[in-house]
């Protein structure tokens, strides 16, 4: 029956078709592995873990039920088994032990679950109705939004998805896109992926404004908005990409705020309009910059508010703002809070495996599916390529001067390079201005259907990403509010969840006493003094939640030896 099996009997009925799923047991346990992960279970389940699970989510009748998998797949999250395989190098039966079960479902029957449950088609309504309790929990949070693509690179050959150009690597890589809408903080509320990208402004227009505008809460009032003509819903913060003087105008129509940096900042301003301003960070740090302000006019006659913050060395950011009420440090600091996000996507690459793949099962994509034109795409590129190059040359050709003696050999040579590079730059002009003639002459977008054969392709299943997204999401969430109470009592803030991660992979002694109805989860000693200080103020605060196991009567208590 497996490696740490040993509730046989219930192992037999279940199979048999007898219970519905094995009821949760603890036995008292010393020195368990991993076992400082029940930590977690508090804010694990304030965060939403197993709301709506058995709404959206059903499970055959079996030896495991549908609270021991979710909780499984969170405590995986959270203790860095960034694989589904990791399971098979881990001791089955301590992380048993710590869900109340004699061992954990094996790799294939995890897997089989999590088929199950995606199946379902039930992930992305589960997803959002958490997005929902999660702004309406923290409704401050939600008056700024960022909005930013992560590309997950594809590495199989179960089908050829559309290249994309991945920064972080600088290649133009086989990929899929999520488009993330995160919290001034950096915590997630959800995201869409898209195998075939049509572009942050589109994604913006057709699916993540009207969700913002249904689901922010503590909006303002018709009246409100009727009678002050300046005033906003909500603020989305984006980069360059979603730089568009239409989608300016159509956002302010809509009566939503636009942050984002100028694609085409024009001049350098005079050192004398800027003044220094202290702006406090989300984070409380407070920082010193030098802002300025102007108005400014798009192309399309839109006004918009212009701020600029120098640097040091006296480099200019500009940026491009649609809030016309809030202070001049307020729309600075929300704009240059970006890496705030930029850092979720890091850390969730890092920690939680946010790329990796699930399942590689692939489906069909409808015939009417627009997608882009492979000949167009490979002219654009070509434009790029020389365009590069061109600049290239006039820099070298703009370096060549006469130096030293000058003598008849010296400019003979001079000449010869100089009409060289001439020559070059003139048929690079040539061939840049023919290939933009084909390139205006090809169709930009196609359907699926008009594909050459060679270029057909099938997209990646999501509904298991899906699955496994949300609950990364909710065990991210969980970590955050953990760290934000270690911070309390930390001199070095940042590092509360390297201490979580400790903490998570500590061992504990699990002492249930059923007489009194309590789960006490004794955690052993970390690396030193102030850090059981930290872990036993976490306790307390964790006591105070009176925390009752899913599936027991049994309450948590948390101390450390």
């Amino acid at each position: 029956m497996g490696m740490g099996a040993n509730n046989s009997w219930c192992r037999v009925l279940a199979r048999l078709g007898m219970i519905e799923s094995v009821p949760i047991e603890f036995q008292s346990s010393l020195d368990v592995s991993n076992a400082g992960i029940l930590l977690a279970l508090p804010s694990l389940l304030a965060t939403g873990l197993l709301n709506h699970t058995e709404k959206h989510f059903q499970l055959p009748a079996g030896y495991y039920d549908l609270k021991s998998i979710f909780l499984l797949l969170a405590f995986m999250a959270l203790a860095r088994l960034k694989y589904i395989e990791s399971l098979r190098y881990s001791a089955p039966g301590e992380w048993g032990k710590i869900l109340g079960l004699d061992r954990i479902p094996e790799t294939k029957t995890l897997r089989e679950k999590i088929k199950i449950l995606s199946g379902q088609n039930k992930s992305a309504q589960w997803s959002a109705e958490l997005c929902k309790e999660w702004m309406q929990a923290d409704p401050e949070s939600t008056g700024i939004v960022y909005i930013d693509g992560h590309v997950r690179v594809y590495h199989g050959n179960k089908t050829k998805l559309p290249r994309h150009y991945v920064s972080r690597e600088r290649l133009c890589l086989r990929a899929t896109t999520d488009y993330w809408v995160n919290a001034m903080d950096g915590q997630p509320f959800f995201l869409i992926t898209k195998e075939i990208d049509p572009g942050l402004i589109k994604i913006l227009l057709d699916e993540i404004v009207p969700r913002l505008e249904q689901e922010i809460p503590q909006q303002p009032s018709s009246e409100d908005l009727e009678n002050n003509s300046l005033l906003h819903r909500f603020t989305l913060v984006f980069d360059r990409e979603g730089y568009s003087p239409d989608f300016f105008k159509n956002m302010k129509e809509k009566r939503v705020a636009c942050l984002t940096y100028h694609k085409h900042p024009d001049g350098i301003w005079r050192n004398e309009e800027f003044s220094t301003h202290s702006v406090k960070l989300e984070s409380g740090e407070i920082i010193k910059m030098d802002l300025a302000e102007r108005g400014t006019q798009l192309s399309n006659k839109l006004w918009l508010r212009e701020i600029r913050k120098k640097t040091q060395s006296g480099h200019q950011t500009s940026v491009l703002a649609t809030d016309y009420t809030s202070d001049l440090a307020l729309v600075a600091m929300a704009m240059f809070s970006r890496w705030s996000q930029e850092n979720f996507f890091k850390y969730m690459r890092e920690h939680y495996n946010l790329d990796r793949l699930i399942e590689y099962k692939t489906e069909s994509i409808p015939d009417t599916t627009r997608v882009v034109n492979p000949e167009y795409r490979k002219l654009e590129s070509q434009v790029k390529s020389k365009a590069g190059l061109l600049n290239r040359r006039f820099v070298k050709f703009g370096e060549i001067n006469l130096k030293g003696d000058i003598d008849e050999k010296t400019i003979n040579k001079y000449q010869e390079e100089k009409s060289a590079l001439q020559d070059e730059i003139i048929n690079l002009q040539q061939e840049i201005t023919q290939i933009k003639e084909q390139r205006k002459n090809t169709q930009k977008h196609i359907t699926v259907s008009q594909l050459p054969e060679e270029e057909r392709f099938t997209r990646l299943s999501a509904q298991s990403k899906h699955l496994i997204d949300t609950i990364k999401m909710i065990s991210y969430r969980a970590e955050t509010a953990m760290s934000y109470v270690l911070k309390e009592k930390m001199s070095h803030p940042n590092e509360s969840r390297r201490l979580l991660r400790s903490i998570y992979n500590n061992e504990a002694d699990i002492i249930p006493d059923e007489k009194n109805n309590t789960l006490t989860i004794r955690l052993h000693h970390l690396a030193n003094k102030s850090e059981d200080e930290l872990a036993a103020h976490l306790c307390e605060e964790l006591n105070e939640t009176q925390t009752v196991f899913p599936g027991t009567k049994l309450r948590m208590i948390y101390e450390i030896l």
